[in-house]
């Protein structure tokens, strides 16, 4: 008898979502117990590899193709799903429940649907009423329908996404940090648009501290003797540089009070917050070949995530920066030279356009809501197999 024990199979669904792909579950599905369902979403996605390749699993060996969800019913008023996200590493055995993927927000929807946890009309467009577990906050997801199925694919062009599909519109409501269950307080923890962030081997650095969509600290290329330009050639085979973008991201995360040392946030807490860095509109060729120009867009944007930079941009850095472009005094609206409240922002792959409702109150700004839009497709539906023990 041979001493193998053999495969068992996961239902799930792999989805596109925006400029990320996961593999999508429901709870009852995996482990009850967190540590035993770490375990085995690891070994879905070939984590850990240390060939950096996950090559013996579903992940792509990138942030944005290294991630897994988990959505159930909702029982909280007003919505009709929880959406859990983890953010595999790579090389290390850690799933990281932190924060939000913005990207993947897009296919949570059509995942509801799909699996028949909502209901929705035959045609025209359901909205899907979303609870962000990781962060605490509420998300619309309108996702357009047609003969009783969602319609997947249309001419809808999101850049850094090859093929056009179906737009979904999503509204991620009062991303600002202060009313959800998330860390970290208000949208500006320190309570300054701007701070100056003392950091070991760098020194001071101007940044913006703030939650909206994911905890985010944004500071200008320019500080970095950057331009805003870069494509993810001209950052991630510099390791020194991408050694001072993780000193800023963890004593920044220390600041803003979502860990006590900045080794938990290098080892631990790897998923957010993001760092991202700004410049003034200048033309570039993106990394498709074609030309962005300065004219087109309102400022140059560029994130980092799971320490490198990401081919375009995330979904929830798409919403703080949105948010930041509406409030006076950030590191975006400075560079911008006025708030804004709709703004196109130039990225590696191409461009994106946001919008946030700000409003003024007594306590401070308050953002409402950030719209933009993305696009979802099943890419393979079944069952995933993982070996037994």
């Amino acid at each position: 008898m041979s001493k193998w024990g053999k495969q068992i199979k996961i239902p799930a669904i792999y989805m596109r979502g925006g400029t990320s792909k996961g593999v999508f579950f429901v709870p009852d599905d995996l482990p009850a117990d967190p540590t035993e369902r770490d375990g085995v979403l690891l070994r879905i996605i070939g984590s850990p590899d240390p060939y950096g390749q996950q090559i013996d699993g579903m992940g792509g060996a990138t942030s944005s193709t290294s991630k897994v969800v988990i959505i159930s019913k909702s029982n909280r008023p007003g919505c009709d799903v929880d959406y859990l996200f983890g953010q595999v590493a790579i090389g290390q055995p850690l799933v990281d429940w932190s924060g939000n993927c913005g990207n993947l927000t897009a296919a949570v929807g059509p995942f509801a649907i799909h699996r028949g946890l909502v209901d929705t009309p035959r045609d025209g467009v359901a909205a899907i009423n979303i609870w962000q577990a990781n962060i605490g906050k509420k998300i619309i997801a309108h996702v357009p329908m047609k003969d009783g199925e969602v319609q997947e694919l249309g001419d809808f062009e999101l850049d850094g996404v090859t093929f056009p599909a179906a737009e979904i519109k999503l509204e991620f409501l009062d991303p600002g940090a202060g009313d959800g269950d998330e860390e970290g307080g208000a949208m500006f923890p320190t309570g300054n648009p701007i701070d100056v962030l003392p950091v070991p081997g760098v020194g001071e650095v101007e940044v913006t501290l703030m939650n909206a969509g994911n905890p985010a600290i944004f500071v200008s290329a320019s500080s970095l003797g950057l331009t805003g330009t870069e494509l993810q050639q001209d950052i991630n085979g510099n390791a020194e540089l991408l050694a001072r973008f993780e000193a800023i991201r963890a004593h920044g995360a220390v600041a803003m009070g979502l860990a006590d040392n900045v080794e938990y946030v290098m080892t631990k807490r790897q998923h957010t917050p993001k760092i991202a860095f700004f410049g003034e509109p200048a033309s570039y060729t993106a990394s498709d070949g074609k030309e962005v120009r300065a004219e087109g867009i309102d400022i140059l944007a560029r994130i980092l995530s799971m320490g490198k930079l990401h081919h375009a941009m995330t979904g929830t850095g798409a919403v703080a920066i949105a948010a930041a472009a509406a409030i006076p005094g950030t590191i975006v609206s400075k560079i911008l030279g006025d708030t804004k409240s709709a703004l196109c922002f130039g990225h590696p792959s191409g461009t994106l356009t946001a919008g946030a409702d700000a409003v003024q109150e007594e306590t401070g700004w308050i953002v409402k809501k950030v719209v933009m839009s993305r696009s979802a497709r099943r890419l393979m539906e079944g069952s995933v197999l993982i070996p037994s023990k």
